[in-house]
């Protein structure tokens, strides 16, 4: 299953990055609206890359994810585990807009949906996703913006 969307932002691409690759506490507060502080976990950071443990407040989900940013334009994520789906990797490209904001597009693949359950959230996440995630990933850089 694959997902892609895109959105402008008034963040500027350091903004973006700091809020995408932001561990601990730092990342409670910036994705407050989505992410659930009863399933996040630190696993393990380094220079680069981080661990992280992590659902979304008011859904029982959960996924492990392997974070790097190997260039200031691009965060990836690779699936470690989960409790509804088997295989999963993620994109996401920052590039500057000329008002001083940026453009975040982003793509990922789950697949190997866990029983009907697994099966149910990746479908969901493939017709909902394109529209429900960039208003929150556009309202949370935002407000990291401000």
């Amino acid at each position: 299953m694959r997902v892609h969307f895109d959105l402008d932002t008034r963040a500027t691409p350091a903004q973006v990055l700091d809020a995408l690759t932001a561990v601990g506490d730092r990342r409670l507060e910036i994705w407050s609206r989505t992410l659930d502080p009863a399933k996040y976990e630190v696993r393990e950071a380094g220079e680069g890359w981080a661990v992280l443990r992590e659902g979304s407040a008011g859904v029982r989900l959960w996924v492990l994810l392997r974070y790097e940013w190997p260039t200031p334009d691009r965060v990836t994520w690779t699936l470690l585990d989960s409790d509804h789906c088997d295989r999963g990797s993620g994109e996401v490209r920052i590039t500057a807009r000329d008002d001083g904001g940026s453009h975040v597009d982003v793509v990922f693949h789950h697949s190997g949906g866990r029983g009907l359950r697994g099966r149910a959230v990746l479908l969901l996440q493939r017709l909902l996703g394109p529209v429900a995630f960039p208003r929150t990933w556009r309202a949370a850089l935002d407000r990291a913006a401000a």
